[in-house]
């Protein structure tokens, strides 16, 4: 049979399906790598800003995954096994010195630890080439976990552009799902979230990273204190809890948890979305909606109800640019036109700015 004869008869076969009912059911539905903290195979992010102890965390998971010892001295691991590291802004001797930390805090043998380090000076997963040589590593030497930090040292795309980052992103779960490994990435957070907004639509770059996790921690500084935040795809999200980078012995410098999260009650440049919203236009002439719900990282339909709440107020109003703020008496009620859900102003008809 020739090739086209082959391919049209493919073709027409059309793709593979299977009767719900036929599909077998899994005897571990939900497998924790680390419990509560990480899903077997899952893929994910550690994220927060600068000088949170992401790295930190990123290397006691990987610790704990690869000794069988509770992570964080609290939560059980469950799959035990070796564990790769990438930690592209660290030197080698910088690595060894903060493992070797956290192994001395768990009374253990550095030198029989099943943790690798890929030592390469740069690694490129928007590169074909890298991602093969990072495959071939990961199916070598079948690690549970691989921890690469920072994400945004690993490739020369715009964060901002879905299309490159879907790409990028589908290769790891390629990796992930070919290869059975947990894989957790290191990645900075945009500053100054306002209260509510989730802490996963805080990272930076497109949307699609946010999306692409099953399992994420979050780090951040409450009254100079660190809280642990976790989410899980297919898991309820555990309370937040405190943490603690103990430095008392500069030989065994590790993270523990307080005895009770820090109290999130400091105040804010911004108390609430809406104040947030009047802030952002004051420093612009117009915002249109998409900027604003990037700029705030608030769901959108969130950022729909405080608009419609700010419109009636008479306080923002359209413009040919999106939304500015109102240049009539605040209160006094203003015509609405209509939203593409883009912020750009249709005609004619009164209607909401929703979500």
């Amino acid at each position: 049979m020739s090739a086209a004869a082959t391919s049209r008869e493919e073709a027409a076969r059309g793709l593979p399906v299977v009767q719900v009912g036929q599909i077998p059911l899994e005897p571990q539905p939900r497998r924790w790598l680390v419990q509560d903290l990480w899903a077997a195979s899952a893929v994910g992010f550690i994220g927060g800003p600068p000088k949170c102890c992401k790295s930190f965390l990123g290397l006691e998971l990987a610790v704990a995954v690869a000794s069988g010892t509770a992570c964080l001295d609290r939560y059980a691991v469950h799959e035990r096994g070796p564990a790769l590291i990438y930690l592209a802004e660290d030197t080698l001797a910088a690595v060894r010195e903060r493992v070797a930390g956290l192994v001395r805090h768990r009374h253990l043998d550095l030198g029989a630890l099943a943790l690798h380090v890929i030592t390469v000076p740069r690694l490129r997963l928007d590169q074909a080439g890298d991602r093969v040589k990072l495959f071939d590593t990961v199916r070598r030497l079948r690690p549970r976990i691989l921890l690469l930090d920072p994400l945004v040292r690993m490739h020369a795309i715009d964060e901002n552009h879905a299309p490159a980052v879907a790409q990028m992103l589908g290769s790891l779960r390629d990796l992930q799902r070919q290869l059975d490994v947990a894989i957790v990435l290191v990645h900075h957070t945009r500053k100054n979230l306002v209260a509510g907004a989730q802490a996963g639509a805080g990272l930076r770059g497109s949307t699609d990273l946010h999306a692409f996790g099953d399992s994420n921690l979050y780090l951040r500084r409450v009254r100079g204190a660190l809280l642990l935040s976790m989410e899980h795809r297919a898991a309820a999200a555990p309370q937040p809890i405190g943490l603690q980078l103990i430095t008392a012995d500069e030989q065994a410098i590790h993270l523990q948890v307080t005895p009770g999260p820090p109290r999130d009650d400091q105040p804010r440049e911004h108390a609430n979305i809406a104040e947030a919203v009047l802030h952002a236009l004051a420093q612009r002439p117009a915002m249109t909606r998409q900027a604003l719900r990037v700029h705030l990282a608030v769901k959108n339909e969130t950022l729909g109800r405080t608009l419609d709440d700010l419109e009636r107020q008479g306080r923002i109003e359209r413009c040919p640019q999106g939304l500015r703020l109102s240049r009539r008496r605040p209160g006094v009620p203003v015509p609405t036109l209509r939203d593409d859900g883009n912020g750009t102003p249709g005609g004619g008809h009164e209607s909401r700015l929703g979500g």
